[in-house]
């Protein structure tokens, strides 16, 4: 007889970016809210750092009947918290925690975790005490909570907290000393160490079985961050990670295999439907035509194709190395059927929106001269030492009028504020005609499946956990009939994934409108694969796992 699956009565989920829009894990958490409050209405807990304090949050909506009581004695222990709701959809509570009073404790707590766990935080450097800071009152916002909790009835054995990324370790291994009911799990998103071997340029793949990741914490002065993410994995009820490709990474470097791989998936909830979708994709299309015409002083038809990278500005670790690279062999390609329109959108060190593109915008009309720069839309603090706008130069990328291929720097986050595109990221994924992650470091991929959730084909590679996923899929390396281009790459081949891309672009060009509709068709299909109703399975796996530990762990501290 199979065994019963524990289920929490209460998750308590911590991260860096609840309610803090930095980069993918905001995705993560807030597309799978929705599916989570439904299972466990209003019994999942978002805990956040408070960086707004007075002002308002833009992802927060407080609230101070939530949690009434307990909110009055959270004060009383000194806990300087906001309850709210995140706005996203399923509107889950959140708990914001404001974790600056704790930096005069600092050395007792760092002094307590080595005690405990032997975590090294002498060579501690940057974000790591502001992260640490957070994760520690974040875990005092949970002890609260579950004093308050079992105290008014709820069963004291049924409480998860789920700990994302190094940052939230110290919270999760405090309250694995301190209260060991509570059930704990660690999900890294990508090993610190594996990111940092890969951004130093160092072959990561060929040589992960003979990387030491204490040796290469040293060598790279990464010592702390290393010491928290493996002391947490190795001490947690349930360690996890993202994907199968940082699964192994996590085997090698922090030795210690993964209990459970929880792989990200997506709400489809804000993708348009019908006329809606179709407004919007044109709307935005009309709009990057727009931008691009007043920049280049062009006249940029409607058989144009729309092709954009975007992420983390990472240049090696994306991959927009190789997308520059590919653009510009696209450039002298005799197959190339229709001019393409290539748009980089990764924050950058932006200053302000062009003046002189805004005027032209808003001015309206046709233009026959470029403006000055026309491969930038917004001023950065960092012209001289920028690597998009550096390689661009390197290779002559000026965006001539003879150019079929033309490329345009947005060095901005999408909010709908940006001065000059002013529409949100995802109104501007749906204008493109193919989008193109060629990562060489990713735990994941939430881009590529952003972009198919929107029914735009993508290539990425199978150094993507997303690739790889899709592959698997798909039964055979996926092709760009398939919805997702899946491009094999290594340690070493980047001359031959930049002429991949280059080729599969110049295929797109060629397409009939139906082969194209079929393309969008298949990415779509694949899109509603990857849906949170189905991956949400592997968390209800983690959750039975570290309740399970949790309730050993109590019952032998009990004998």
């Amino acid at each position: 007889m199979s065994k019963e699956i524990l289920s929490p009565n209460y998750i308590f989920e911590t991260s860096w970016e609840v309610c803090n829009k930095v980069g993918g894990i905001y995705t993560v958490l807030s597309t799978r809210a929705k599916t989570l409050q439904e299972s466990f209405p209003d019994r999942i807990i978002f805990i956040g750092p408070d960086f707004w304090q007075e002002q308002p949050c833009p992802y927060f909506r407080e609230d101070s009947s939530l949690l009434s009581q307990w909110q009055w004695e959270a004060k009383e222990q000194g806990l300087l918290v906001r309850v709210g709701r995140w706005t996203v959809p399923g509107e889950p509570i959140a708990v914001l925690v404001d974790f600056r009073p704790y930096f005069s404790q600092k050395n007792d707590i760092y002094t307590q975790l080595w005690q405990h766990y032997g975590v090294d935080s002498l060579h501690a450097y940057g974000d790591y005490d502001e992260a640490s800071m957070f994760s520690y009152a974040a875990a005092l916002v949970a002890e609260s909570l579950y004093g308050h909790l079992t105290s008014t009835g709820s069963a004291a054995d049924g409480f998860v907290y789920h700990a994302n990324e190094w940052m939230c370790g110290l919270g999760a291994l405090y309250l694995n000393y301190k209260v060991p009911q509570i059930a704990t799990i660690f999900t890294t998103h990508a090993t610190s160490i594996g990111r940092s071997i890969a951004g130093n340029q160092k072959p990561l793949y060929d040589y992960l079985f003979a990387y030491n990741g204490d040796q290469m914490a040293g060598e790279l002065n990464m010592q702390s961050k290393h010491s928290i993410e493996k002391q947490t994995a190795h001490h947690v009820d349930c360690f996890t990670t993202v994907s199968d490709i940082t699964a192994n990474e996590c085997l090698e470097l922090l030795d210690k295999p993964v209990d459970v791989v929880l792989p990200n998936g997506f709400d489809d909830s804000f993708v348009p439907k019908g006329s809606a979708f179709t407004r919007k994709r044109n709307l935005a299309r009309r709009k990057m035509l727009q931008v691009a015409n007043a920049l280049l002083g062009e006249q940029l038809g409607d058989d144009t194709i729309i092709v954009s990278t975007s992420g983390r500005y990472e240049f090696r670790n994306k991959g927009i190395d190789v997308f520059v690279e590919a653009m510009n062999r696209l450039l002298r390609d005799r197959n190339l059927q229709r001019p393409v329109l290539a748009f980089i959108v990764v924050p950058g060190w932006v200053g302000e929106p062009r003046k002189d593109l805004q005027q032209r915008l808003e001015n309206g009309g046709t233009f026959d001269t470029p403006l000055e720069v026309p491969q930038v839309t917004h001023w950065l603090h960092n012209m001289g030492h920028d690597n998009v706008l550096n390689m661009m130069k390197f290779y002559d990328m000026h965006n001539r009028h003879e150019d079929q291929v033309k490329v345009i720097f947005l060095p901005c986050y999408l909010d709908g504020h940006d001065g000059i595109m002013n529409l949100s990221y995802y109104d501007v994924v749906l204008g493109n005609d193919l989008c193109i992650y060629p990562s060489y470091y990713e735990p994941w991929g939430y881009t590529p499946l952003e972009a198919v959730a929107f029914r735009v084909p993508c290539i990425t590679t199978d150094l993507a956990g997303f690739g790889l996923w899709a592959n698997k899929e798909f039964g055979h390396e996926g092709r760009l009939d398939d919805g997702v281009r899946v491009i094999h790459r290594t340690d070493y081949n980047y001359s031959e994934v930049a002429d991949l891309i280059k080729d599969t672009v110049s295929e797109f060009s060629a397409m009939t409108p139906r082969q194209v509709e079929a393309c969008r068709k298949n990415a779509g299909q694949l899109s509603k694969r990857a849906l949170w109703s189905h991956f949400i399975t592997y968390y209800y796996q983690a959750y039975d796992i570290a309740l399970r530990k949790a309730r050993e762990r109590v019952q032998t501290r009990q004998q």
